[in-house]
């Protein structure tokens, strides 16, 4: 398969993952306090990755690496994902993706600073455009649900998408050294670590027998849907396309949680919300299609 088409396709599935992540991490937030939610996603990924390295070829990592990594969990999982559950549980679904929008500009941005990648007019239009779709489908939503959000929860998603954003363009070259099994299951392992001596009272006050069932399937989805398969396929498209591009993908979660909406019954689909598809996937493709900054080195030897 070309190299392009299945970094789209893997950015675009763990975008999904992630798009069901906010109704459902939600959900099981009712049950569950945000920091023991959090130490069962880092730990239980971790879990899953070490089991699943143990059928995969085994790939050493240079002493030197492993504090790259450390920081590298840093951003993706400790400052990402557990600052997100955090301001998840403040603020509303809705916001909350209100505020995944703001990813690929701010990675644009960290790029531009720190890869030297150039932000054309192209990219800018691209960005622009799917930010458009992506508002359209949010505040749609927003208008028929009713807001009930928080400034301090929406501050940490925001957090949030900064951190993630640091870690697209920063720790790209860990992904094109090795292996997303290796990267996570040290990465996992790291943050684990993080947060196990600040959750360890809430977990051992946990009534297991008074639990809900449907509240440990909710779990079982943010740990191994929205974080081992989808951690594996970021990582994969992270290796094989600009941090900017990867970074587009954000928009589909939007459009992710308004589709299961229209499909259990609690919304239509109208023109409006096929109008915003179009655009975030048009904003996509402009994107795809700017230039980076070896397109321009080429063209300036070519010269």
């Amino acid at each position: 398969m070309n190299r392009q088409i299945q970094g789209h396709l893997c950015a675009l599935s763990a975008n999904i993952l992630w798009g069901l992540m906010a109704p459902v991490g939600k959900a099981a937030l009712a049950a569950f306090s945000p920091i023991t939610v959090t130490t069962f996603r880092m730990v239980g990924a971790a879990a899953c990755f070490w089991l699943l390295s143990l059928f995969c070829k085994h790939e050493e990592v240079d002493h030197r690496d492993m504090v790259r990594i450390f920081f590298a969990s840093l951003f993706a999982l400790v400052f990402n994902q557990g600052v997100y559950i955090f301001g998840l549980s403040l603020t509303s679904p809705i916001d909350a993706s209100v505020v995944t929008t703001t990813l690929p500009i701010v990675t644009m941005i960290v790029a531009a600073l720190y890869l030297k990648e150039p932000i054309t007019n192209k990219k800018v239009l691209g960005i622009f455009i799917g930010a458009m779709g992506a508002l359209t489908l949010i505040l749609s939503s927003r208008a028929a649900a009713g807001g009930n959000g928080s400034i301090v929860g929406d501050l940490l998603c925001l957090t949030a998408q900064i951190s993630f954003s640091i870690y697209l363009t920063v720790f790209k070259g860990l992904t094109q050294k090795y292996s997303p099994i290796t990267l996570n299951k040290w990465m996992f392992v790291y943050a684990s670590l993080c947060y196990i001596p600040f959750s360890y009272n809430n977990l051992a006050s946990i009534q297991w027998s008074e639990m809900p069932v449907a509240a440990c399937w909710q779990v079982g989805y943010v740990v191994v849907g929205g974080t081992f398969l989808a951690y594996i396929l970021i990582m994969r498209a992270q290796c094989l396309m600009r941090p900017t591009v990867v970074s587009m993908y954000n928009y589909m979660q939007p459009i992710v949680a308004s589709t299961v909406a229209v499909v259990i019954g609690m919304a239509a689909f109208t023109l409006q919300k096929g109008v915003a598809v179009i655009l975030v996937f048009l904003g996509v493709y402009i994107v795809t299609q700017s230039k980076s900054r070896k397109d321009f080195e080429r063209e300036g030897k070519a010269v």
